[in-house]
């Protein structure tokens, strides 16, 4: 049996663990990925990257999109949708790049898989995990393979494999779940009538349909039942069946071909308990999985991701906290339960009950008011996530634990703080007028990038302020002991 040895294994090769893998490779970090798959497929998946998501892959160089969208007249705000009802509009800084970026699932796990590669990682395609055993001093993973079996001992474990978690099932995981309540279809066809389906959300007494397709036909149709869950969830869909269920929805044939891929699915939903147990973590749709409306669940697996890979680098490196990693399951799971919430009201508000027209009407009325679409598109895009670290008094001030919007930066090589964030450290950014970097700061420049900003700061930041390799405000002056938070995050000075 071979044995490998990695500082990090993680099971899951889709794009949550290629990114992981490229955010560890990033930090020098030995990490090896367990993927069942021989190959990234083209089936059609998530496709829809939101700001936050965007913002951050930016900054963390991954993202390669223009950003200083105030020289781009119009783009600030992307209209989007809650529950199928239009009129909801997403914004961002101007100086953000694009809200919303339309890119498949499967090339984002190529690329970030490319980037891991370039970076050191090793990828076992075609493995599968089969038993894992943890220790005090690190986890064994046996894998599964056409080659024979094989082991690979690391000092830790991250399971992003996906719904159906090996992970979570062989490690014990506790989750929260709620049943399927309705059925969905969805298919990569080709539509042999344009006139048989309206495009986008449409909605009768029967069900739901959304539909998009070019001027060829060719496109994906999904459908939503809410009378109850699929009796036979595993059965193959097939194209027909198809076509007779967006018929008995919209009232008349709807002649479907071709198709490329065809799947059911449904509303089950499931939270565990703790996104951590020793020295295993998940992240994904092994943590978290919800109705996938919104296009919610890539995006907060992604932001799983960029919130563990620095904390564990720095933990594995000898810089962090003694507490860092738990910060992860403190930080995230509130991000996971509150899409979980959102995506089940926005479900229960599309359930084609006559009686919840009003609630529909009123709903209609509400969006457009910019309060509401600020509340609902900063939640939809994860804008208005926030961290707290348990301190209520220092959480509520000012910018700890929000995300700083992009500032242009004086003396860098970089022009920009989403371009020194690509380096993968902390900032300590100072204020044009700062005369010098807060003396406490001065034990851990092995973990801080200093830099100077080209204009003002954002109101409420006077003179500095420390940010996260994430993008997220970690202290501001005037918001207490820098050297304490700077302990407490990156350990003892140096």
């Amino acid at each position: 049996m071979l044995t490998r040895h990695a500082e990090v294994v993680i099971v899951g090769g889709g794009p949550v663990g290629m990114l992981l893998a490229a955010e560890l490779g990033a930090y020098g970090v030995e990490a090896c990925v367990v993927e069942s798959k021989p190959r990234t497929t083209d089936e059609p998946r998530a496709g829809t990257l939101h700001a936050r998501t965007v913002q951050s892959l930016a900054r963390r160089g991954l993202m390669q999109v223009q950003a200083g969208r105030a020289q781009r007249a119009g783009h600030d705000r992307e209209p989007f949708h809650f529950a199928g009802l239009p009129h909801l509009s997403i914004t961002a800084p101007a100086t953000e790049p694009p809200i919303l970026v339309k890119c498949p699932q499967a090339d984002l796990e190529r690329q970030f898989e490319a980037v891991a590669q370039s970076r050191g990682v090793t990828v076992l395609r075609d493995s599968q995990a089969v038993r894992i055993a943890q220790d005090p001093d690190g986890v064994e993973v046996t894998t599964k393979s056409p080659q024979g079996p094989g082991q690979v001992r690391a000092e830790y474990l991250i399971g992003a494999d996906g719904a159906r978690s090996t992970v979570r099932d062989l490690c014990g995981f506790v989750a929260k779940v709620h049943p399927a309540t309705v059925s969905a279809l969805m298919g990569q066809v080709r539509l042999m009538d344009p006139a048989a389906l309206a495009p986008g959300w449409q909605r009768t007494e029967r069900g739901w349909t959304t539909a998009r397709f070019d001027a060829h036909g060719y496109g994906r149709l999904m459908t939503l039942d809410c009378r109850g869950p699929h009796p036979d969830r595993g059965s193959p869909l097939t194209v027909e069946e198809l076509s007779l269920e967006a018929a008995r929805i919209v009232g008349h044939p709807v002649p479907l071909a071709e198709p490329t891929h065809l799947s059911r699915f449904n509303d089950f939903s499931r939270l565990v308990g703790n996104y951590r147990q020793g020295r295993v973590f998940l992240a994904g749709d092994s943590a978290h999985v919800h109705f996938p409306v919104g296009g919610q669940g890539l995006n907060t697996g992604l932001l799983d991701a960029l919130n563990l890979g620095w904390k564990l680098a720095h933990t594995l490196r000898g810089t962090a906290g003694k507490d860092l990693l738990d910060t992860y399951d403190q930080e995230r799971r509130p991000s996971g339960q509150r899409v979980l919430d959102n995506t089940r009201a926005q479900l229960a508000l599309m359930r084609p009950d006559p009686q919840l027209d009003p609630l529909r009407a009123l709903m209609a009325d509400l969006l457009p008011l910019p309060d509401v679409g600020a509340y609902l598109g900063g939640m939809l895009s994860a804008q208005d996530t926030r961290y707290g670290d348990g301190d209520t008094a220092r959480r509520d001030s000012g910018w700890r634990g929000r995300f700083l919007p992009n500032i242009a930066l004086a003396g860098q090589q970089e022009a920009d703080l989403v371009g020194l964030l690509a380096r993968g450290r902390a900032v300590l950014l100072l204020s044009s007028g700062a005369l010098r970097p807060p003396r406490p700061a001065q034990g851990w420049a092995h973990v801080l990038h200093t830099a100077r900003a080209a204009g003002q700061l954002p109101s409420g930041i006077t003179e500095s302020a420390v940010i996260r390799p994430d993008g997220y405000v970690l202290w501001v002056s005037d918001d207490g002991d820098l050297g304490g938070v700077l302990r407490q995050w990156f350990g003892d000075p140096r």
